[in-house]
């Protein structure tokens, strides 16, 4: 014999979900603001530990819902010396262990991301 669904537990599963929507919007939030003061943070200690021209943030965080608990942070770097770059990557990682920062050296990536991050990116 099937078992039925009844309306009480629609009901029961609906309140469930909105419960479960909801803690998991709050984590995000929370999420994407410590994923706006790492961005600053790093962006300071470029230019002045690394002496870069301008940071620019990119990617899911600058875009309204598309930030996730699995997100990472998305970061672009004008002015990097060659031999200082590997070492920036580095140090800009080793800020938090819970949310990674990737750094593009906009002098060496794609034609294409760099237009995409010169469009659409928020300077830091």
């Amino acid at each position: 014999m099937i078992n039925q669904v009844t309306p009480e537990d629609i009901i029961k599963y609906r309140q469930t979900a909105q419960k479960n929507w909801q803690k998991t919007a709050k984590e995000r939030q929370l999420r994407q603001e410590k994923a706006w003061i790492l961005a600053k943070q790093a962006a300071n200690l470029l230019k002045k530990q690394f002496k870069v021209n301008k940071v620019v943030v990119f990617g899911s965080l600058i875009r309204e819902n598309y930030f996730t608990l699995w997100s990472d942070i998305d970061i672009a770097a004008w002015g990097l010396s060659p031999q200082d770059t590997f070492r920036a990557m580095e140090t800009v990682k080793d800020l938090d262990q819970d949310i990674e920062i990737n750094l593009v050296d906009i002098e060496t990536c794609s034609k294409k991301l760099k237009a995409n991050i010169e469009k659409d990116g928020i300077i830091l």
